[in-house]
């Protein structure tokens, strides 16, 4: 075989090698997502949009928190199933245990465009110190409190893309109005507490 046919050949080679590794550098193109949480062991999951967008400020005592005493939120959770009832007209979530009210929180739910889902649901999806991705961006916000999904994320709402849930919230004026884009805001200390008071599997009603 003459120098200058190997030579064609080892160049050719090359040409095809390197078309292989400029397809395997190509950048693989994101799955839609509008927030992803995760949990610290890299858990990932999208969630419907939720960016914590600054809402104009509530009127004083408008977003009160109102609540049972302290006493009473020490009741044994096992012994009756505990029921999350969410009243959108309200801005305002009940819990229940057995037939008993263990406590009501402010909350903040969907925009009219953006409405948060009525219906009956469960719990399917509890992490703490979610991360958040901004889906316009990309950049990963780290958790803790400032970041839009606070300190606890509680999903019970998914149509296998976006998913809507509770979780805490930095933009604490938005408690009390139609300011999200579907999820549950939530003060940062009442979504913690909520979370010890929930369950996979805890019923959630939501209505108008």
């Amino acid at each position: 075989m003459s120098a200058r046919l190997r030579e064609r050949k080892l160049s050719r080679s090359l040409i095809l090698l390197l078309s292989a590794g400029i397809f395997l550098l190509a950048p693989v193109k994101q799955a839609h997502a509008s927030e992803l949480v995760a949990q610290r062991e890299e858990t990932e999951v999208n969630v419907a949009t939720e960016i914590g967008t600054s809402s104009p400020q509530l009127p004083p005592g408008e977003n009160t928190r109102q609540s049972l005493p302290d006493s009473q939120t020490s009741l044994n959770l096992t012994s009756e199933p505990t029921r999350l009832l969410l009243k959108l007209s309200e801005r305002r979530l009940y819990v229940f245990v057995g037939e008993d009210l263990l406590v009501t929180y402010p909350v903040a739910i969907g925009k009219n465009t953006t409405p948060t889902p009525t219906g009956e649901y469960e719990v399917f999806q509890m992490i703490s110190d979610p991360i958040w991705q901004n889906p316009w961006t990309g950049e990963v916000t780290a958790p803790g409190p400032d970041s839009a999904l606070g300190l606890r994320w509680i999903g019970f709402w998914t149509d296998g893309t976006d998913y809507i849930g509770f979780h805490g919230t930095p933009t604490v004026n938005s408690i009390g109005n139609a300011a999200s884009n579907g999820c549950v805001r939530m003060f940062n200390e009442d979504v913690v507490a909520l979370f010890q008071q929930v369950k996979m599997g805890t019923t959630v009603v939501v209505e108008n």
